[in-house]
């Protein structure tokens, strides 16, 4: 009997719920030491839509322009985070970005790994949506590939900064929300994973096109300026320039990568109830252009 009633409690109440992430088991932000602004990064565009001072930065997006910064070094593989604080409020077709890409030295024909807030309407939450392109496939070309999953995290993202981080190494990209894996992409073969170097972004733009269900809702300049704020950047890894040897980071605690049996487990918490959308599951995409979902 005391058997039959413990399982029943387990089915009604289980410990593992929607509220918070179990414990991933290892930090991989707090093995890289955080970086200034300065030293890292330079300006790319609106330069006067941008405060930076040692530690942190803010950027915004008006009527005359947003902003985007740029890391100084392209890398072949490495950890690249951020802490965030998006604006609350109506957000809508304004989007918040840091990623990972190498348009401006393959224009038309780029690879890409985003991390990217979509902008919301009043009451709802705002969507990050994790996204790589391979190769072009995301130009505006007719050959679109995208490989978007969308999150509706566990918490607000506007009182408070969470740091938001993309791991590459030539095997694979997590994307971790405050050192929790919530994607693991791997590479399986070279026509769907970006191989060469890249650089680190950030910026705010106004995207209403798309990005708020599907440009259903555009940027109201009535609530401007749509400010982000940055801090305690992370980059550590393989720069383009390192040499052969030059070993690839890792997101778990074994050198080879991969991650840990409780890095998944908190990974798998993140996909069941948070996860808002997956380009595998998706029945309008064609999946003859994403190889990579036939064995999901």
């Amino acid at each position: 009997m005391a058997l039959f009633l413990s399982i029943i409690l387990i089915l009604l109440f289980p410990s593992t719920n929607a509220d918070w992430p179990p414990s991933p088991g290892y930090w991989p932000s707090s093995k890289f030491r955080p970086i200034t602004f300065y030293n890292g990064f330079t300006n790319l565009w609106g330069p006067n839509h941008q405060s930076a001072d040692q530690n942190s930065l803010t950027i915004w997006l008006d009527t005359t322009s947003g902003s985007g910064f740029k890391s100084v070094r392209p890398f072949r593989s490495g950890y690249f985070g951020a802490s965030m604080k998006l604006q609350p409020g109506y957000t809508a077709g304004v989007i918040t970005a840091f990623y990972l890409s190498n348009n401006e030295a393959h224009p038309g024909f780029h690879d890409e790994v985003d991390i990217e807030f979509l902008g919301t309407t009043f009451g709802k939450p705002y969507t990050l949506q994790t996204n790589v392109y391979v190769r072009g496939s995301g130009d505006g070309h007719g050959n679109i590939i995208g490989r978007e999953i969308k999150f509706h995290l566990w918490f607000d993202p506007t009182p408070d900064f969470h740091h938001y981080a993309i791991l590459w190494t030539p095997t694979e990209i997590i994307f971790l929300v405050d050192d929790v894996p919530i994607r693991r992409y791997p590479r399986k073969s070279d026509a769907t994973f970006p191989l060469r170097p890249m650089w680190v972004y950030g910026s705010i733009r106004d995207a209403s096109s798309w990005a708020t269900e599907d440009g259903k809702y555009k940027a109201d300049y009535r609530y401007q300026p749509f400010v982000a704020k940055y801090t305690n950047f992370k980059a550590g890894g393989c720069s383009a320039y390192a040499p052969a040897w030059c070993r690839p980071v890792s997101a778990s605690p074994f050198r080879s990568g991969g991650l840990t049996v409780q890095q998944y487990r908190a990974m798998r918490w993140v996909q069941r109830y948070h996860m808002v959308y997956d380009y595998c599951r998706d029945p309008k995409r064609n999946h003859a252009l994403t190889p990579e979902c036939w064995s999901k």
